[in-house]
């Protein structure tokens, strides 16, 4: 048994049972990987998948744990190499966070900024997708934490970090009928067409439950996953806006006019997820503690250390 087929396994799992798109993510070729995954079948004794000619089209039963147990191993090899570099490299290496556009383009900039003033060489990537998207990309090890708001609690392998609530504003252009109001209501919002974040992004569910929750059914004419497309369009007179508070900024987006909205809305929290299983190197606590101060070292390892008796 080696740690190449077990990493093989584990692609081919992540990818939907795709040999080609595994091997397109390995670096290798689609026999390379089918030959080491047989290879592992038959020193286990047993299959991993179901297949339908040379095509895999389900996972089994006992194929279910043992690719659940190679993940886990795959972490601990990679645990493995990250307390090495600890020791050996400290103030070096790479943070890889995996997030929503929102995060990345209102609330990560200044944390960032002091990481990498305090950090110089650690190399930091950003990963940006939907909340499902990037608390894979964690769960699989491809980054070390997921910073989002919807989803990631549907994530029952990582351990998740509250960090702030937020709530959202309407936006609309100068001389709206709205900013003219004494009290902004979703009646009112919703005689107009409306403007907001896809559902899977950004705290769209309590925008829906808050509309359900008056009977309304609100005329969403177009959706996005970008903040700034929300607006654009909404400086284009297509609609209203319903957004992030932290997504609006006065000095920048002149041509529009922002209305609080959180008197209508349940707030949304923001977490940061992290594998039950990873290890953490220093400047990872300390990045988070940068992002959200009530989060310091001590009380995220006792976070990690209950999860896993949990």
């Amino acid at each position: 048994m080696k740690l190449q087929q077990l990493r093989y396994l584990c692609e081919t799992s992540y990818q939907g049972m795709n040999l080609s798109k595994a091997a397109k993510k390995l670096h290798t070729s689609q026999p390379a990987i089918s030959k080491q995954i047989q290879m592992l079948e038959e020193e286990l004794g047993v299959d991993i998948f179901v297949r339908n000619g040379k095509r895999i089209v389900q996972i089994t039963p006992p194929g279910q744990m043992i690719i659940k147990i190679a993940a886990r191993m795959l972490h601990d090899a990679d645990n493995l190499k990250k307390i090495a570099q600890e020791f050996t490299n400290e103030a070096g290496g790479t943070l890889t966070i995996a997030t929503t556009h929102t995060q990345a383009r209102y609330a990560l900039p200044p944390v960032i900024k002091r990481f990498t003033a305090r950090y110089p060489k650690v190399k930091l990537i950003l990963r940006q997708g939907s909340p499902t998207q990037i608390s894979a990309l964690v769960t699989s090890g491809e980054a070390d934490i997921a910073i989002a708001t919807e989803a990631i609690d549907q994530f029952q392998e990582l351990v998740l970090l509250p960090c702030y609530e937020w709530n959202r504003c309407i936006i609309v252009p100068p001389k709206h009928p709205l900013l003219k109001l004494k009290e902004l209501t979703l009646e009112a919002i919703n005689q107009y067409p409306i403007i907001t974040y896809d559902f899977a992004f950004t705290g769209r569910s309590k925008i829906n439950q808050a509309f359900e929750s008056r009977g309304l059914e609100p005329n969403v004419v177009l959706t996005a996953i970008d903040s700034d497309v929300i607006k654009t369009y909404v400086e284009l007179g297509l609609g209203v806006g319903i957004l992030a508070n932290m997504a609006f900024d006065a000095k920048r987006d002149k041509t529009l006019k922002s209305i609080d909205a959180s008197h209508l809305f349940e707030p949304s929290t923001t977490r940061i997820g992290i594998s039950r299983n990873s290890y953490l190197r220093g400047y990872i606590y300390d990045f988070i503690e940068m992002f959200a101060p009530h989060l310091n070292h001590v009380n995220i390892q006792a976070k990690l250390e209950n999860s896993k008796v949990s």
